[in-house]
């Protein structure tokens, strides 16, 4: 497998999951005495994903339990030995066997920034044989994260806050190591919780789930429960035959509905009165195994007015097809006039949840004002990130030896920045985001309140800024191999994706043609690029 866990029992990527170029290269740098030069690469992307103005960034413990815990195997020498030509020097091998991260320190943005293209999400230095190598398994380990946090949080900006989001996805996701890692992110981006126990277990993400319509149509009707006495919920008070309650309770239902006694399908009302005696603090129902009308909803009506005598509360039920905003304004309202009818008002405030291939326009009818839609659990749209399958995050040299270097290209837009850098964000003062700007990370730091001269990518011109605020963005979590800041728990770095959006002016949170954050360069930084392109095109 391409996991294996840690000295502290987490699972960790192993070293080989990576390209085989990284390991020729590694040989290269080898032969020609380069291995140990001191290097420093990037990790950005270059457009924001889904055709947004942000995203945010996640991956970040997973590469720093990755890096700690790095070593090649002989078993991974072996391997690469089999692949690379057979009069490799075998020194170059014993080099490999004795490669770890004790001289790597990584600086980055903390997990759920706002991420910005060019900005730095992670920068890496070492050795540059080694940290060559750390290339494929640190993009993967972030790319996917940021993506599916970035498209969570999508979703929670167009449900807004009062709904609850679901993550249900595993079974639709790009293998067992997509489902995990979406199931992770998609929490931090906004999500409430997920379907996956893998996770909660873990990760500590917060599971939650209902019922599916094999576990209804499993019944016929006929099945007679081995223990069909069900205690009040007090404790106090005789136990009561749940079945023949449910029975007395359908045909008051029936009769407040206008329905046949006969209408609604008896192996569901089982389900659902099995469902009960297991679960009777937290009874839901499925509603459209066969008609919601006339089946599903007498059906659980009649199971949640039954355990209603007995103080118990349903938790919900879920609709998982046709029009689930008409149905849910339907629903809500037979849930008012049955609860009552019968003296229980608890039952209009039952939450009602829905789920079908659902996607950001249809998110956004059931997230409108007015919706009785309380849950919403999406899966595909999710963790597939249909829209942008790809976050498009690369891993440039930026540095070696201190000396900076740049990669020109044919294409403009695929130019890198030189050098070691610094980041800094910009905020007005009322704590809006104004842009982040990038400086050489030998340069003093800006200050609020001074007025500086910047270049915005891709500007003829400077212009000047004067933040009110003003906010470093990288911090350094890995420092010669050893931990140095703490890393934030899922929870902390979830709040905080959720307060850096609060702070993103409306005009960038917009889902359709939003304004563009602005990215500048300090007067140094530009002028080194602009020296080092001349340079190049010599």
């Amino acid at each position: 497998m391409e996991m294996e866990l840690d000295d502290q029992g987490h699972m960790v990527v192993r070293p080989l999951l990576t390209d085989l170029y990284q390991a020729t290269m590694g040989l290269g740098y080898w032969r020609a005495g380069r291995a140990c030069e001191e290097a420093e690469f990037e990790l950005f992307f270059r457009h924001c994903p889904f055709g947004g103005s942000f995203a945010l960034t996640a991956g970040l413990q997973d590469c720093i339990r990755f890096l700690r815990a790095f070593r090649l195997r002989d078993a991974d020498v072996q391997f690469l030995a089999s692949v690379l030509p057979p009069d490799t020097d075998p020194a170059f091998f014993e080099h490999l066997r004795a490669l770890d991260c004790s001289r790597v320190s990584v600086r980055a943005l903390p997990e759920g920034s706002l991420a910005f293209p060019g900005v730095p999400l992670l920068q890496v230095s070492g050795p540059l044989l080694l940290v060559q190598l750390l290339e494929t398994p640190l993009l993967c380990l972030v790319s996917y994260a940021s993506l599916v946090a970035t498209n969570a949080a999508r979703l929670r900006l167009i449900a807004g806050p009062d709904k609850r989001l679901l993550e249900m996805g595993l079974r639709r996701a790009q293998g067992p190591d997509g489902g995990f890692t979406a199931s992770i992110y998609s929490y931090l981006g906004g999500f409430d919780s997920s379907s996956n126990t893998l996770a909660g277990q873990l990760r500590g993400v917060p599971v939650a789930g209902t019922l599916a319509h094999s576990f209804i149509t499993s019944f016929l009707g006929s099945e007679v429960p081995p223990d069909p006495m069900l205690a009040p919920a007090s404790s106090e008070g005789p136990a009561v035959d749940l079945p023949a309650s449910v029975n007395l309770w359908l045909k008051r239902v029936c009769i407040y509905l206008g329905l046949e006694e006969r209408e609604p399908h008896p192996g569901e009302r089982a389900a659902f009165v099995a469902y009960a005696l297991a679960f009777p603090r937290a009874f839901q129902g499925l509603l459209d195994s066969y008609s919601v009308r006339r089946s599903g909803l007498p059906n659980f009506l009649a199971v949640a007015l039954a355990l209603g005598e007995l103080g118990y509360r349903a938790v919900g039920v879920r609709l998982d097809s046709g029009d689930l905003l008409q149905q849910a304004k339907e629903i809500r309202g037979i849930f008012r006039t049955v609860g009552a009818e019968f003296q229980m008002p608890w039952l209009e405030f039952v939450p009602i949840a829905v789920s079908n291939n659902i996607d950001e326009k249809e998110l956004a009818r059931l997230a409108q004002k007015g919706s009785e839609v309380n849950v919403i659990g999406i899966g595909t749209n999710v963790v597939t990130c249909p829209k942008q399958p790809s976050m498009g995050c690369v891993y440039k040299l930026v540095s070696v030896g201190g000396q900076p270097r740049i990669k020109l290209t044919e294409e403009s837009q695929k130019r890198i920045l030189p050098g070691s850098k610094a980041a800094f964000r910009f905020l007005d003062s009322e704590g809006s985001l104004l842009l982040d700007l990038l400086q050489l990370a030998e340069e003093p730091p800006p200050k609020a309140g001074q007025e500086l001269r910047v270049w915005l990518q891709g500007a003829q011109e400077p212009c000047t800024v004067k933040p009110a605020q003003v906010e470093p963005l990288l911090r350094l979590y890995l420092q010669q191999g050893q931990p140095y800041e703490p890393l934030p728990s899922l929870e902390e770095s979830r709040a905080f994706a959720q307060q850096s959006l609060s702070r993103l002016r409306p005009a960038h949170k917009q889902l359709q043609n939003p304004a563009v954050y602005q990215v500048a360069l300090s007067e140094k930084l530009r002028a080194l690029v602009d020296s080092l392109s001349a340079r190049g095109a010599l």
